[in-house]
Formats: C-alpha cells, sequence, structure tokens
C-alpha cells in the first residue's frame, strides 16, 4: 500500500522524535564505563532502532518484540520501543496488543527488585519507564478507538443516506401509483365502454371522448406536478389532498361510471390532522380505483366517520365478482395495497381486506389526536 504525504509526514516526524529522546534522555540514563567501541555499537544499534520505524505500518508486531528484546541490552531504545508501542495499540487487534504490552511491562518488576534500596535515580528511571509505556499504550487505545468511533459515524451517516434514498424512492412510487392508477382507470373505463359499445348515440361517444380528454390531461398535469417536486429541494409547497377532495374525487368516479354509495359523508366531520386526511384520502382513491378495476359495474359503499381522541374509520366496500383476478379488465401488479399499507402503517394505522361472503371489504384506522 503506497503512502500519502501525510504518512510519510508522520513517519518522518515520529522517527526525529524518537532519535531526539534516545539520544538525549536515554542517553543521559546510559552508564559512564562504557568502552568508546561499545558505545559506538549503542549508538549505532539505536540508530538502526530508531530507522526501524519506518517499518512500523508493515510489521507492527514484529518490530515492537524485536526493539523491546533489543532494548534490554541497549541504552538507546526507549525512544523507538515508546513509537512501536504506540503503533501497535493503535493499529493492532486488542488481543496482540495484551500481549506486546505484557512483555513491554515484563522487565519492570525484575528491575524494581534487582535496584538496591538506596538507588533513588535508577528507581526513578524504572518508573519513568514504567508511565511511558503507559503512555504510549494509551495513546494508541485512544487513537483507535477514536478513528473506529469515527469510522462507525460514517458507516451509519452512508447507511442512513442510503436508507433516506431508499425511502424517497419508495415513497414516489407510492405517490405515483395513488395518482396515476386513479387516473389511468379512468381512462381504461371510458376508453372500454366506447370499444364495446360501437354503435353508442353520438352523443354518449362525444362525453366518453371529453371525459377520456380531461382524464389525460389530468394524468399529465399530476406527473407534471410529481416531477417539480422531484426537481424542487423542497417538497413541502406542494398542495396535499386531504378529506376536504374526497367529495371531487367521488365525483370523478361516479363520472367514469361507478355507483357510489355515501355512508358518512366526509364533509360533516371535523377537519382531522392533515397526514391523517391524506393518507384517508389515499384509502379512499385506491379503493375506488380497485373498484374499478375488479367489478366495475358493481355499487361502491363508502363510509367515512370518526372523532378527535377516537381515530379516523374508513370502510369501502364492494361485491365480489368473477371480474376479480386475472379477468379483471383493467391490468395491475397488484402492489397498491402493499404500498397502501405501508403507507397507513407509517402514520400509526392499521389496513384491513378481506373477502366476506360475496363482497369485498377494505377497512382502515387512522390515528386521531384528542
Amino acid at each position: 500500500m503506497r503512502r500519502s504525504l501525510l504518512d510519510w509526514t508522520t513517519d518522518i516526524g515520529l522517527f526525529l522524535l524518537a532519535s531526539a529522546f534516545a539520544f538525549t534522555a536515554s542517553g543521559a540514563a546510559a552508564p559512564q564505563d562504557l568502552s568508546p567501541r561499545a558505545e559506538f555499537y549503542d549508538l549505532l544499534a539505536g540508530g538502526l532502532g530508531c530507522a526501524a520505524l519506518f517499518l512500523r505500518r508493515r510489521w507492527p508486531v514484529p518490530l515492537a518484540v524485536t526493539l523491546l528484546v533489543a532494548g534490554t541490552i541497549g541504552h538507546f531504545f526507549t525512544g523507538p520501543i515508546m513509537v512501536a508501542l504506540f503503533t501497535v495499540a493503535s493499529r493492532c487487534q486488542p488481543r496482540l496488543t495484551a500481549w506486546v504490552a505484557a512483555l513491554a511491562f515484563a522487565p519492570v518488576p525484575v528491575f524494581l527488585l534487582q535496584i538496591p534500596g538506596d538507588s533513588v535515580e535508577e528507581t526513578s528511571q524504572s518508573v519513568t519507564y514504567f508511565a511511558l509505556v503507559g503512555a504510549s499504550l494509551g495513546w494508541g487505545l485512544y487513537r483507535r478507538s477514536r478513528r473506529e468511533l469515527i469510522r462507525s459515524l460514517r458507516d451509519r451517516a452512508e447507511r442512513a443516506g442510503e436508507e433516506a434514498r431508499r425511502q424517497a424512492r419508495e415513497d414516489i412510487a407510492r405517490e405515483m401509483h395513488d395518482v396515476l392508477a386513479h387516473r389511468l382507470s379512468l381512462l381504461s373505463v371510458h376508453a372500454g365502454a366506447l370499444e364495446f359499445n360501437p354503435g353508442a348515440a353520438q352523443e354518449d361517444v362525444r362525453r366518453a371522448a371529453g371525459v377520456i380528454r380531461d382524464s389525460a390531461h389530468q394524468a399529465l398535469e399530476d406527473m407534471r406536478e410529481i416531477i417539480g417536486v422531484l426537481r424542487s429541494p423542497t417538497a413541502e409547497d406542494r398542495p396535499q389532498p386531504d378529506l376536504t377532495d374526497l367529495p371531487s374525487l367521488v365525483a370523478e368516479s361516479r363520472a367514469a361510471g361507478t355507483r357510489i354509495t355515501l355512508d358518512e359523508p366526509a364533509a360533516e366531520l371535523a377537519q382531522p390532522p392533515a397526514l391523517t386526511g391524506r393518507t384517508a384520502y389515499r384509502v379512499v382513491q385506491e379503493a375506488l380505483t380497485n373498484a374499478r378495476k375488479h367489478a366495475p359495474q358493481d355499487a361502491v359503499i363508502l363510509a367515512v366517520g370518526g372523532a378527535p381522541g377516537e381515530g379516523l374509520t374508513v370502510r369501502v366496500s364492494n361485491p365480489a365478482t368473477a371480474a376479480t383476478g386475472r379477468n379483471s379488465p383493467i391490468p395491475g401488479a397488484g402492489q397498491g395495497l402493499i404500498g397502501l399499507a405501508e403507507r397507513v402503517r407509517l402514520v400509526g394505522g392499521t389496513l384491513e381486506h378481506a373477502h366476506t361472503g360475496d363482497s369485498f371489504r377494505l377497512d382502515a384506522w387512522l390515528p386521531w389526536p384528542a
């Protein structure tokens, strides 16, 4: 692995620091009765130990062990030993660090036992060595934990970003399905009516063509609005439907030929929170779209009720006919109810749908704080 400029700068700085420490503090503690030849070899060994620090990234443990062993003989290894211990603690696994630390601390009790009781200087040197080893290992462990924390925070941020992007894609797909499926099902119903009634009166054909044109135009407007939201840095400005828009939704479906009975008109309800009202609107929209797909000739019964503190309930039911399933006149991927259930779950509500006897029923409950 190639070293960066920062790596080279750090290694050179640590080399100079270890050399300065080795040939000042450690040198001052060296015996004064060494022969010139022995002192030369001692200095040479210390210099090689400092130069070996450039290998600390590739072989941290072997280098630390070698320097610790050499330090029992030479007198100029304290500086490189401290740097090597720091490297082991900051780059190696805790188990390896513990073994190297044990090897580094092992000579201290031996030295203390061999020191005469009145030798304050030698006792001070041993205590200083002990403190330096502990400080080097502690600083290395701190750097390692800090590096792992930064890596963990970076990974968490990346995962959060990916989750946000995934959630945004799902929201876009759900919104496009909710909006466009409703419009396109209206188109399909009226186009199918023209196809299966070639002898219809001119006025009926003109009215159906007008509805198709209006629905296509509205679908394009909805698509343009969604694309505009995607391009805009803030999507909060986009007007969202709520319960007050249910009458127009019902009117559109009735214009497409769907017979709808309102048990409890939503206009008589108090206005729930925006998120609750928007979710209820999407529930009704998906239910009416499915009714047009699977039972276009049958009546739909819609009931919306609730109050603050009790929640908002939406019930949509229609007869289950043979048109359901693969013989449905309008194709569908079957993902609408899945996405709708997820939408309801995200606001803290529940969604149930099932065939009961000869009808299909969809029940939704949404929270409505008091």
